[in-house]
């Protein structure tokens, strides 16, 4: 029940659309139970010469018409005004079957958009951490197969409900005052098929969930490939990468065959059914028939109403079947919807110095397994903060606590003295700049990527962040500079470019906080000295932390912190650490002790280098 409240408020907005669409297929479905009675009287009382038999609410109707045309003897040799009515019937009938399918594919079309755009936004509030641990395949498949699914069943099936319920009110209301043991008999079977309908339907949900779900992975898999294709290529998993495919492949297959069997099941036993149901119709009305129990017209009439009637009865099956794949997707998508947000406020402005203080600050992602534990710091605004530790020892974690990408579990920090946890996210994030490791360029021109984080920014302003980043030289070299586009079919670019043209792009927002998460890792010593020259020669100087594991990088810093699992090991500058036993000193003189035998090598060879320390 849970799930048709949620997709009775998708419809919301276009619910008028759907009632009148189902008043359409109502008229049109009362407009087609004229037929057989038009064949009635004409069989019984035009080409027979029984006298007009009508009842209940038909009785008015017919004999009106049938004495506006003269009776039999005005009609019996003009039996094309039988078939005129039943063409302007059936025109009629059109009309309303074309509004049914006008208002109801208007009103489908408009809710699939309302919900993609509905799925889409929530996606983009959810946490990063929502992010991180979802499957962008699987996201994928809930945003379009999901939501088609459920527009599908919206433009066809659901007016169906309607059609069927109309079809048996109208059935019973035309048959009853022709005959009741003949209603009896074309009805004997009808609530068995329309049981075996639900039933159908309780046991087909499962096989629709797991479909799905199987295609999800699928999805998964496909996008992975494609995303991951240079690695692909680099290690030749190219076979290994088409059994996982041709493994997620099968399975979905598997599974598709085994629903299809289910449905195979369904319409054969029902086609079974229905196929009794008129023949006991058949069998017992000709009995009838010949004993002058009914008419001739009157046989011809329910053979037809039980043939009408049967097939959106078998068709109820179809209906809640594709119900049911409706449910799960509605379930898929509610899944995304129910998640918490985060809250911003767009309106909250904040003005930041740059002063950053952690006391005793503690972060965990799983309850009872720490990544930071008791981290104390004070770094004054426009202070440039090394972070150097081990994998795992918890410095990405730490600066991604800044932006609150995450919010950490213990402990304090301030911003300028302002709790950070009573910053609105929104506010904070537009004065915390950020380069991650890996950086994600968009399938545009290098001038848009770069530009993307300000908006209305001028062009003097996207050169000036790229020169800073020393990347604008090397746009300038392409063909066509900043509007070179990048992704599949533009340039490629080298790890480092990347970097440099993601670096642009955060400093473009010229934020008071600066956060490079090991992203000059791909450029080389000169060109990341020179990065770090301009920083300092900015008019503003931005409180800066940089995770790097160049101590030729780290050692200009003016506070250097040392982290191991999760602790704060060491803190100081650069002369303080290396004369202090610790991680840091040994570093150094590995590195140091690696240069000189590098020196010493390259002298042998008479080679001269110059290393910058």
């Amino acid at each position: 029940m849970k799930k048709l409240y949620y997709l009775w408020q998708f419809m919301k907005g276009n619910r008028a659309l759907y009632i009148i669409s189902i008043g359409a297929i109502g008229m049109a479905t009362f407009l087609l139970f004229f037929w057989p009675m038009i064949l009635r009287v004409t069989v019984d009382s035009i080409i027979g010469e029984k006298a007009l038999e009508a009842q209940g609410w038909l009785k008015p109707i017919f004999t009106g018409a049938f004495n506006f045309f003269g009776g039999r003897s005005g009609l019996v040799g003009k039996l094309w005004i039988c078939s005129i009515l039943l063409i302007i019937i059936t025109l009629i009938r059109g009309i309303f079957l074309y509004f049914k399918g006008k208002w109801s594919a208007i009103a489908s079309e408009s809710i699939a958009q309302r919900i993609r755009d509905k799925v889409y936004n929530h996606l983009q509030l959810l946490p990063y951490n929502y992010h991180v641990k979802s499957k962008t395949g699987d996201l994928i498949q809930r945003c379009t197969s999901d939501v088609e699914t459920i527009r599908r069943f919206l433009a066809i099936q659901f007016v169906e409900v309607g059609r069927a319920f109309f079809m048996v009110g109208f059935a019973l209301s035309f048959m009853i005052p022709m005959s009741v043991p003949m209603t009896l008999v074309s009805m004997a079977l009808v609530p068995f098929i329309f049981g075996f309908a639900v039933i159908f339907f309780i046991k087909v949900k499962k096989a629709f969930q797991l479909s799905d779900e199987s295609e999800g992975r699928m999805s998964t898999v496909l996008q992975e490939n494609l995303s991951g294709v240079r690695v692909v290529r680099a290690f030749a998993r190219q076979a290994h990468e088409m059994d996982k495919f041709d493994t997620r492949n099968c399975e979905y297959r598997d599974l598709t065959y085994r629903l299809i069997r289910l449905l195979a099941w369904y319409w054969s036993i029902s086609d079974f059914l229905s196929l009794i149901q008129i023949a006991a119709v058949l069998i017992l009305g000709t009995f009838w028939a010949a004993n002058g129990v009914i008419s001739l017209g009157t046989l011809l009439a329910f053979s037809t109403f039980v043939g009408m009637m049967l097939w959106p009865i078998r068709q109820m099956g179809r209906v809640l079947t594709d119900m049911g794949k409706t449910m799960v997707s509605v379930g898929r998508i509610h899944e995304i919807l129910d998640e918490p947000t985060e809250e911003f406020h767009d309106d909250e402005k904040i003005a930041v110095k740059g002063k950053i203080e952690f006391k005793n600050v503690s972060f965990e992602y799983e309850p009872g397994k720490p990544v930071l534990k008791d981290v104390s710091f004070t770094v004054e605004p426009g202070q440039t903060v090394a972070i150097l530790g081990s994998t795992g020892s918890g410095k990405t974690s730490l600066v991604h606590l800044l932006p609150r990408l995450y919010d950490y579990t213990s402990g304090s920090i301030t911003i300028d003295g302002i709790e950070l946890k009573d910053i609105d996210k929104h506010a904070i994030r537009k004065n915390v700049g950020i380069v991650l490791q890996e950086p994600f360029l968009f399938s545009r021109t290098l001038k848009e990527n770069i530009g993307i984080s300000r908006i209305n920014s001028e062009d003097d302003e996207i050169f000036e962040a790229a020169q800073i980043a020393s990347v604008h030289d090397v746009i300038l070299d392409f063909q066509k500079g900043y509007e070179t586009a990048v992704g599949e079919r533009g340039v490629t670019l080298s790890g480092g470019q990347k970097q440099r043209v993601a670096m642009a792009r955060t400093l473009l927002m010229n934020t008071p906080i600066l956060i490079f998460d090991d992203s000059l890792s791909a450029v080389d010593i000169e060109t990341d000295a020179a990065i770090r020259a301009q920083l300092n020669r900015r008019a503003r100087k931005a409180t800066t932390f940089i995770i790097s594991h160049r101590l030729t990088t780290l050692s200009e810093a003016d506070i250097i912190l040392v982290l191991e699992h999760g602790k704060l090991v060491q803190i100081g500058s650069h002369e303080e650490l290396v004369n202090q036993e610790g991680l840091y000193k040994r570093i150094w003189n590995i590195q140091n002790s690696l240069e000189e035998e590098l020196e010493t090598e390259l002298e042998k060879n008479n080679v001269k280098i110059g290393i910058n320390k």
